[in-house]
């Protein structure tokens, strides 16, 4: 048996617009990027969307765009990957790891705003496996001390808070179409704000701070290719190629995400009673895109032996990354319980209802 722990489901059509792009004589960022942008923004219901070349890029101008002094502290998860928290040294700040809710592995309100000092310049959100955080209670803690929000959705591509979908809310999104993730670009990731208000300046940033990107210098029969550079930015664009695999890939989302659906249900059902195992909890105000499916196991190693012997990829997401020695250490209980137990299951489109019930007849087994 061959069960990935992830893999790709790349339409024909994705491989057609490609090569389109190269046949078109215009491959970097250009006018196949902007029209992947506004079809996102009008998926997720964003004002606008910077896309660039991963969520790490996104995360990092997301948090270079609120203008935090440097030492500042950025309130954030240690239940991440390390991007997350990456991009706070980036910017010459502070990582300050408040504790999870281990019902869902999404940071709890309560413990961030403990953790909140004169010196807190944002909070660093993220969605664990596609499951929204309490944005209601995040959002009135900003308001309330002033704070801003940025929200890690990399897993989130699809998901829902209270009939809004992930990316449309108050302050900026950082999405990730990584490879393995339920939208792919190859490798890409965006920046989406209910306000248009930071566009302007992501847009210059994911282009070392130029106002003009070669499309717009080159493209017609302007011969001057004139720009100014309003400050130090990255070459973090997304290119037209991996904006066509997007676009063409974004036509499939929803009926993606709803398999991805019936494979957490159908999981769920066959776990519910197994002993050593816990199933993370779910409420009916806010729906999951469902990128991971995680469970919390005793003697989580052993488990994941016993999977990868007869053929079954799993994974861990994640090691707790304040555990890292180049991260300052803190007492985080919750964390430290879910992270040491945490197991992903294969979660993509191309898994049959077969494979499921043998993963999942082997962990009945034991372990």
């Amino acid at each position: 048996m061959d069960i990935r722990l992830f893999r790709p489901n790349v339409r024909e059509a994705a491989v057609t617009a490609v090569a389109d792009v190269l046949r078109s004589g215009w491959i970097g960022l250009g006018p196949k990027t902007r029209e992947f942008e506004r079809a996102f923004a009008e998926y997720v219901g964003a004002g606008s969307c910077v896309a660039v070349n991963s969520c790490t890029a996104a995360l990092h101008l997301a948090l270079r765009v609120l203008d935090i002094p440097r030492g500042s502290e950025v309130i954030t998860t240690a239940n991440t990957f390390i991007a997350t928290n990456h991009v706070i040294l980036y910017e010459q700040l502070r990582p300050v790891f408040a504790d999870i809710d281990p019902r869902t592995g999404n940071l709890d309100p309560a413990s961030v705003e403990s953790r909140i000092t004169p010196a807190t310049g944002a909070i660093m959100l993220m969605h664990y496996g596609g499951y929204p955080c309490d944005l209601d209670e995040f959002y009135a803690l900003s308001e309330r001390h002033g704070i801003p929000i940025i929200e890690d959705c990399a897993h989130a591509c699809g998901s829902t808070y209270r009939g809004r979908k992930i990316g449309s809310h108050k302050s900026l999104q950082a999405f990730s179409f990584d490879a393995t993730k339920n939208l792919t670009t190859g490798d890409g990731g965006a920046v989406t704000s209910a306000s248009p208000d930071y566009e302007d300046r992501l847009r210059r940033l994911r282009y070392l701070g130029m106002d003009r990107d070669s499309f717009r210098r080159y493209a017609g029969n302007g011969s001057r290719a004139e720009y100014h550079v309003h400050e130090v930015g990255f070459r973090y664009h997304m290119s037209d190629m991996q904006a066509a695999i997007g676009l063409a890939q974004l036509g499939f989302l929803m009926q993606d995400n709803a398999r991805r659906g019936e494979i957490h249900a159908l999981y769920a059902s066959l776990l519910a009673d197994v002993t050593g195992i816990k199933l993370l909890e779910r409420s009916d105000d806010r729906t999951s895109a469902n990128f991971l499916f995680c469970l919390l196991a005793e003697n989580r190693d052993a488990l994941a032996a016993k999977l990868a012997e007869n053929g079954i990829g799993t994974a861990v997401h994640f090691n707790r990354n304040d555990a890292y020695t180049m991260y300052e250490g803190y007492d985080l209980p919750s964390t430290e319980y879910f992270c040491s137990r945490a197991l992903s299951l294969p979660m993509h489109t191309a898994l049959t209802d077969d494979e499921i019930e043998f993963v999942c007849r082997l962990i009945k087994e034991g372990w």
